[in-house]
């Protein structure tokens, strides 16, 4: 497949797995009037699902890679980038490499914390 298919694939998964996003969670969010962020946590649960759903389907079925790049990478990156970091994580634990595993998932939500905690600091300093 050439680049150029290969980048459209992925732009039309991540634009339908945005829209997708936005309308669940503001759904949610409407239902359920609480500080608990349930739209997103369900989104990211809803996503981390369907990336298993389409990886085994395309795995058992040996699609097309375009598909991958559509509903994997697009559309499931677009819904949530958590459904992306849960399935790093299974490609990691697959292989029996826990300790590089449980160091990922460590580093990323310290990192990510941290990176997020140090935007708004120095946004608001300067």
């Amino acid at each position: 497949m050439r680049s150029y298919l290969q980048f459209i694939m992925v732009f039309l998964g991540g634009g339908l797995g945005s829209c997708f996003r936005y309308f669940i969670s503001k759904v949610i969010s409407s239902k359920l009037e609480t500080i608990f962020p349930f739209g997103t946590f369900i989104v990211n649960i809803i996503g981390c699902f369907l990336i298993g759903v389409f990886i085994a389907l395309i795995e058992r079925f040996q699609f097309h890679p375009s598909w991958t790049l559509l509903l994997v990478t697009g559309f499931c990156g677009g819904f949530t980038t958590f459904s992306s970091f849960s399935y790093d994580n299974y490609l990691v634990l697959k292989n029996s490499q826990y300790l590089l595993g449980f160091v990922y998932i460590l580093m990323t939500l310290f990192w990510g914390l941290a990176a997020t905690f140090l935007a708004i600091f120095m946004i608001r300093k300067f």
